[in-house]
């Protein structure tokens, strides 16, 4: 049950409180892609403090423009693991040639304005609207479900040494209990389930950890002086670590980050729309979406991230718990976010989250991901073999092939993949290069590329009827582009629906 839709507006205080609801549950993954960069790179502390507070400003400033003039969808903007990939990728090379970590983030600025701006052009010259036409429910269906699957394995909840169980199931519980059983009883618990379970755990933890409870090499330690290590003030402007490089195949290697992302996007807009009660997005909003984040990752390379900007998965999940899928919720919160990204108390303040909390979270998330893809399947008939066999391969492969591919590399990474593809008969010279290798790697490892190409080729090429493969269903849910920029000259206009006082 959708609580606050789209276009409505809650309250001043209960928008923030949900705004941060918002943010919290993608904190984890927004200041874990900085630490990783950042610890390839080898930066110093304060440099590293500093670029996780430029991703902070980064998804802000993203978000606000996306869901303003971009697709207009409650998204949040983040950092992208599509293109962290690649971003290891680039740093190890630089590093084998010797180059530090101000070469090396000088190396990503510059090929991720590069392709951000080719995403620009893909999305406002309409590629994948016109793809759109083609796509059905067997394929959309299980893309949106691994966007859930695709991230089992994500360290704070498969890796032991991040991983405290008690502190992992407590989170779970919490959230689980606020959101499933007590939502009924209490409009507090409906509302605030996320920010409610992960506020108790934390404080719990934290007593634990002050009281000498809970030891200081354990994975639940709350470190406190995290929070006051950190400077008050830290200076986040364009270009902060220098002017950018160019080299073509890091370029080409961060746009095939870009690319698995775009197709990752492409399932959110689907997603989001599904679990907010809305018809689903026409080519229109999805040109507008893809376009927008093309300019928000041209400028998370001025900025200098090291890394682009996409929408988010996690706060999905977050919209299918609360049932607040409001634009304006996600706005405040942005503009929370873009505030905590300047002041560095705040950063220090988050990062004292043990990882076995964001662990919990992130089940809950991800789960609600897998399930609302799943959904998309009641406009499908699963008596057709066709329309079965196309869901479980894309599934299969989505989850097998990149496992295969990451295992095929390993240390090697590209390299490896370069060295098996040169081995090709006839073809071996040609695909035998860096760029295609690249190419090869960051999108063989994405498993909702891999899926999604998969599927999408089997849909379009097995026989089927339009009835059977969701299409007919699909196409009378569908907005027209009509409906979509008639909802942007309302909201521009001012028009947008409140619900309480202000």
């Amino acid at each position: 049950m959708v609580e606050y839709g789209i276009e409505e507006k809650p309250p001043t205080g209960q928008s923030i409180a949900l705004g941060l609801q918002h943010y919290l549950t993608m904190i984890g993954s927004n200041i874990a892609v900085p630490l990783v960069l950042a610890g390839a790179m080898g930066m110093p502390a304060d440099a590293t403090a500093r670029l996780v507070g430029t991703f902070f400003v980064v998804s802000g400033i993203a978000t606000l423009a996306q869901t303003t003039i971009g697709n207009r969808y409650p998204l949040v903007q983040g950092a992208s693991f599509a293109i962290l990939a690649p971003a290891l990728a680039i740093v190890g090379v630089v590093a084998s040639s010797g180059g530090g970590w101000e070469t090396m983030i000088v190396e990503l600025q510059g090929a991720m304005i590069v392709a951000g701006a080719l995403q620009i052009l893909i999305g406002y010259l309409g590629l994948f609207g016109y793809l759109k036409r083609f796509l059905s429910p067997v394929v959309i269906a299980p893309i949106i479900a691994l966007i859930g699957l695709a991230l089992f394995d994500v360290p704070q909840i498969t890796d032991p040494s991040m991983q405290s169980l008690w502190l992992f199931g407590l989170t779970l519980l919490l959230i689980i209990g606020f959101s499933q059983y007590l939502s009924e009883t209490s409009r507090i618990f409906k509302l605030y389930p996320v920010l409610l379970g992960l506020a108790s755990a934390w404080l719990i933890a934290a007593v634990l950890s002050v009281t000498g409870i809970i030891p200081s090499d354990s994975s639940a330690f709350v470190d406190l002086s995290r929070a006051t290590e950190t400077s008050l003030l830290q200076p986040i402007v364009p270009l902060q670590w220098g002017m950018p490089q160019f080299t073509p195949a890091f370029i080409v290697g961060i746009f095939a980050g870009v690319v698995a992302s775009m197709i990752e996007s492409f399932g959110d807009y689907y997603a989001v729309a599904r679990i907010s009660g809305e018809k689903a997005p026409s080519a229109q909003r999805i040109n507008h979406g893809l376009g927008m984040e093309g300019i928000g990752n041209v400028f998370a390379g001025l900025m200098g991230t090291g890394n682009g900007s996409t929408s988010y998965s996690e706060n999905i999940g977050a919209i299918g718990i609360t049932g607040v899928a409001s634009r304006y919720v996600v706005q405040v919160g942005a503009v929370v976010m873009l505030i905590a990204g300047y002041l560095g108390v705040v950063g220090g303040l988050v990062t004292t989250i043990p990882s076995p909390i964001v662990g919990g979270l992130f089940l809950v998330m991800f789960a609600q991901i897998i399930g609302v893809g799943l959904s998309q399947l009641q406009y499908v008939d699963l008596n057709e073999n066709r329309n079965v066999f196309i869901i479980g391969i894309t599934l299969l492969s989505g989850l097998s092939i990149p496992s295969y591919v990451s295992n095929l590399a390993g240390d090697s990474g590209a390299a490896a993949i370069q060295a098996l593809l040169a081995e090709v008969p006839v073809a071996g010279v040609v695909l035998g290069t860096e760029l295609v290798a690249q190419t090869v790697f960051v999108v063989g490892t994405t498993g909702i590329a891999v899926g999604g190409i998969i599927g999408f080729l089997l849909d379009l090429t097995i026989p089927g009827t339009p009835e059977g493969r969701g299409l007919t269903a699909w196409e009378d849910l569908t907005e027209d582009d009509e409906d979509f920029e008639a909802v942007h000259d309302r909201y521009l206009s001012g028009e947008t629906p409140k619900t309480g006082d202000d």
